[in-house]
């Protein structure tokens, strides 16, 4: 709610008129929550697509670093061998796999929604994803910021059209939250709209 009233005060640069967001039910909920939270965003319209879903992490699902060398270590192996980006656990997805997607996303975005404001709700590989395609980030950049720190539960990462294509205007700003005194940054886990298949 405080994003909501955070949106509404003007200070998000314009209001969204679309909010696009993972089908995950915390984020289609926080999406509901910022359009409604005190007349936040009156007539933005609420579209969840399964490409904005967090990476799928298959058989690691749940493991730690320290639980995947302790329990599967032969998958610890393959990821020190491949790396983060390219590493694709079994029933999983790599970095590659997630800007594949999200490459088909943006396009979808510039025929569907140019030249409206667009929200994009989603989750932290999503996030550092959209970061690498929109600012043509190498590899050791992106893992450079993912090393940094992770991504702030409703945070903000803000982007506007400029001469020389997408400027990155705000990341990972929690300051909406902040401001609110019954509102704190949660680490809670995602959950799936529907069953998972």
């Amino acid at each position: 709610m405080a994003l909501g009233r955070w949106f509404a005060a003007g200070e998000g640069h314009g209001q969204p008129e679309v909010i696009l967001c993972s089908p995950y039910v915390r984020a289609h909920a926080t999406a509901r929550l910022l359009r409604d939270a005190h007349r936040g965003l009156p007539n933005a319209i609420i579209c969840a697509d399964e490409r904005l879903r967090e990476k799928e992490f298959g058989i690691l699902d749940g493991y730690t670093t320290a639980g995947i060398a302790a329990q599967i270590p032969e998958q610890a192996e393959f990821r020190r061998l491949l790396g983060k980006f390219y590493h694709r656990p079994p029933g999983g997805e790599s970095w590659c796999d997630v800007i594949l997607r999200l490459r088909s996303l943006l396009d979808t975005v510039s025929l569907h929604y140019a030249g409206r404001p667009v929200m994009i709700v989603a989750h932290q590989v999503v996030v550092l994803c959209l970061r690498y395609i929109l600012e043509g980030l190498s590899e050791a950049e992106i893992l450079a910021i993912d090393r940094a720190g992770d991504v702030a539960n409703c945070s903000v990462t803000e982007y506007e059209c400029g001469e020389g294509g997408m400027q990155l205007v705000r990341y990972n700003v929690t300051a909406p939250m902040e401001e609110s005194t019954s509102a704190r940054v949660t680490t809670s886990p995602d959950a799936m709209v529907g069953a998972r298949g």
